[in-house]
């Protein structure tokens, strides 16, 4: 049955519906990057508060800047913007639902000025975010705003026909101060430590590039809070919208496909209302920071210490990673001995069982979650998942034999062929940089470990860590990836 609402009551009984009248929603959210986690977890959470009768002025308007984003849009706009979350755990405890919190999705293609108007209406109160960790425009060495991308000079040079998210927001809140309307909150939804804190620092330096009294105006009516969010969210494939049809009937062109496990730790800062979020299982807290801690170290990290090794193997799914008791036991050493040690206590939380955990959600095979999803854009994630662990590791003296090993399979793994010599592509805007560091085997060190804008001045000047670099290299190179875990792990 085509997924539409004029079907949805023709749909399997096992298919969980919305509870409330789609048409009696109004929108107060606009989401900036709408994709698969963004469904699986921030349109879940407020559809799971529709559904008690409440939040019903709350609804989505999804906005896409890409011009990748016209599938998405077509696929959804032909459901009237229904979509199914297809939850799958090992233990059979598969649920699927049909969201609907989600009511329109515009495209800057379309009309730049239809969005601006989208985002500078009274009814939008928070704009939301998941642009991925490199579309914040930070250089990662210094922390400060890139205001040389040429994208950005666009933006500044042509204000009202704006590409990027930054001067979309500008255009907006320049609007909205202009008509007296109130600012909305400003709320990143991305896995970034202090996420809130970095989209705060991006905006304000665009807008005091393009108005200084703008920005002065941002600075103080716009909220930016700090969230830590969490979902393994695999890439929808053929095979799960055959598996969705096959099993349940639904004909979904882009259903998404998730764990069980969910949370979301946010700030509450929140300028012009929000949903009662707390209700459905959100966590509000005055200081994210110890949750983001823990996930970005124990759960992003591990999963680049799993990804690009697994890769390597020849392993594509991050369960088969799992199937195989080395790679489990250099994951929970890495936890244990390298990370957890770093880690401040986080309220409410057993490091243990949080880490326990961790294995069970990377081992669940139902969702058939990507390596190639957890190895993009490797030269945006190292320095917020990674690097910090390591410069600590170098601070304290300690061992970083382990930590070395994520750094050295991702400097192979860039070379584009794994061990059984089968060629691959590197998901990665930088790919092509990365990989022209590594065309000189001889060098790699001194090239690779001095970008700074990856891995910051204290790495490539620690001694041991580039021995330990070194060795990994050379190990990988001579003997794979299974005898390299097993020397590292001896």
């Amino acid at each position: 049955m085509k997924l539409n609402r004029q079907n949805l009551n023709r749909l399997a009984p096992e298919v969980v519906l919305p509870a409330f009248v789609l048409g009696d929603t109004r929108q107060g959210i606009a989401h900036i990057g709408v994709g698969g986690f963004h469904r699986a977890h921030q349109a879940f959470y407020t559809d799971a508060l529709m559904n008690t009768g409440e939040a019903l002025d709350w609804a989505i308007c999804g906005v896409g800047l890409r011009a990748e984003d016209r599938r998405a849009r077509d696929d959804l706009q032909q459901q009237d913007y229904l979509f199914t979350l297809f939850e799958l755990g090992d233990s059979n405890d598969t649920e699927v639902r049909v969201i609907g919190a989600l009511r329109d999705m515009l495209l800057a293609e379309d009309g730049v000025q239809a969005l601006i108007d989208k985002l500078a209406s009274p009814e939008i109160r928070i704009v939301s975010l998941t642009i991925t960790e490199g579309g914040y425009c930070i250089d990662d060495s210094t922390g400060e705003f890139m205001p040389h991308l040429p994208q950005i000079q666009h933006d500044l040079a042509y204000p009202d026909t704006p590409k990027t998210v930054f001067g979309f927001l500008c255009a907006a809140l320049d609007r909205r101060r202009a008509a007296g309307t109130p600012a909305f909150t400003l709320m990143s939804c991305d896995n970034l430590p202090h996420n809130g804190a970095v989209t705060r620092k991006a905006l304000l330096a665009f807008a005091a590039l393009h108005d200084s009294d703008l920005r002065d105006w941002i600075d103080a009516n716009v909220s930016f809070p700090n969230a830590m969010v969490d979902r393994i969210t695999p890439m929808t494939s053929t095979l799960h919208r055959l598996q969705l049809a096959d099993q349940h009937g639904v004909d979904d062109a882009w259903p998404v496909v998730c764990e069980p496990f969910v949370q979301w730790v946010l700030e509450d800062k929140f300028v012009n209302g929000r949903p009662a979020w707390e209700k459905v299982g959100v966590q509000f807290t005055d200081d994210v920071t110890p949750y983001e801690d823990m996930k970005i170290k124990l759960l992003n990290g591990s999963h680049l210490a799993l990804t690009y090794l697994g890769f390597l193997k020849g392993y594509r799914f991050v369960h088969e990673t799992m199937n195989d008791p080395l790679f489990v036991r250099y994951m929970r050493a890495y936890m244990d001995l390298d990370v957890t040690p770093q880690l401040a206590p986080v309220p409410g939380i057993d490091l243990t069982a949080y880490k326990d955990t961790l294995v069970a959600r990377f081992s669940n095979q139902a969702i058939a979650d990507q390596l190639e999803r957890v190895c993009s854009d490797g030269s945006s994630k190292f320095p917020k998942f990674t690097v910090p662990t390591i410069n600590r590791l170098i601070v304290d003296g300690g061992e970083t034999k382990r930590a070395a090993l994520v750094v050295a399979a991702w400097a192979l793994y860039l070379k584009g062929v794994d061990e059984h010599g089968e060629t691959y592509s590197i998901p990665d805007p930088r790919a092509a940089f990365c990989q022209a560091l590594l065309a000189d085997d001889g060098l790699i060190t001194q090239r690779l470990l001095a970008v700074e804008e990856i891995f910051g001045t204290t790495i490539a000047r620690a001694p041991e860590f580039v021995a330990a670099f070194e060795w990994c290299c050379n190990s990988l190179r001579e003997v794979g990836v299974s005898r390299t875990l097993e020397r590292v792990l001896a």
